[in-house]
């Protein structure tokens, strides 16, 4: 007599242990697809918004205008967008004290741009620590139950006279089935852990080099105003795009 060896028959027929342990991993399968898909709009969303800002910072508008926007577009601003706000902000902050050190302004804006820029960064890799444990743990979760499925099956064999084939492979291949599951989560999660951190990487380099491109250009401004003060009849050479303040 044919036994079905089908996968869904399989586990209807396996152990209850062996039935939570695929019933753990499938959860678990698709949940990482769920993070997966939410992360790859999350990552266009932010690419897609760093790119806008982008092209708006060096068109040439200036800085306040640029800061004056970034304010009323808080709620659906990227993270470029933020860091920039963060140490305009902060720059903002210190003049109306009446800080006019170069060197305490700059400072300033850089440190509230890197604190800004680690809160991004922060809420970019949200999810990667769970789709890393799946890739990690998913297949050992697997084997656990195949394990259990294989001395759950030569239990059941211990009992009987003559052992064929026939007698072994259904219990051997139900709990196969654990692995081969286990191997389905775990391997688009490793997958997709590796290509998002990449991506992420990515983007934090463009996010550093913007800090230090735009402390440059604050740097040249604070420089122009000071050389303006000294010699208030000389007149100040226009920086490069975006325009000063």
């Amino acid at each position: 007599m044919t036994q079905d060896l089908s996968i869904f028959n399989l586990i209807l027929n396996a152990s209850w242990v062996v039935q939570f342990v695929v019933l753990l991993l499938v959860g678990v399968s698709i949940a990482s697809w769920a993070a997966i898909f939410r992360k790859i709009m999350a990552l266009k969303r932010v690419q897609r918004l760093n790119d806008e800002f982008d092209r708006g910072f060096w068109s040439g508008t200036s800085l306040n205008d640029l800061f004056a926007g970034a304010a009323q577009n808080a709620k659906h601003s990227g993270g470029m967008e933020r860091i920039f706000a963060s140490g305009m902000r902060e720059y903002q902050k210190l003049r109306e004290r009446h800080i006019l050190d170069p060197g305490t302004l700059l400072d300033g804006a850089r440190r509230a741009m890197r604190a800004s820029y680690q809160r991004e960064l922060d809420s970019i890799e949200a999810n990667l620590s769970f789709l890393a444990t799946v890739g990690s743990v998913s297949p050992y979760v697997g084997l656990f139950g195949t394990v259990w499925g294989i001395m759950h099956a030569f239990t059941g064999l211990a009992a009987l006279e003559q052992v064929t084939l026939a007698t072994v492979a259904p219990g051997i291949a139900e709990a196969l089935v654990a692995t081969a599951i286990g191997l389905f989560a775990a391997i688009p999660a490793v997958v997709a852990y590796n290509r998002f951190a990449h991506d992420i990487d990515r983007i934090a380099n463009r996010l550093e080099t913007f800090i230090e491109e735009f402390s440059n250009i604050l740097q040249r401004n604070l420089g122009a105003q000071a050389a303006a003060s000294a010699a208030p009849s000389a007149q100040s050479q226009s920086a490069t795009s975006p325009s000063g303040f």
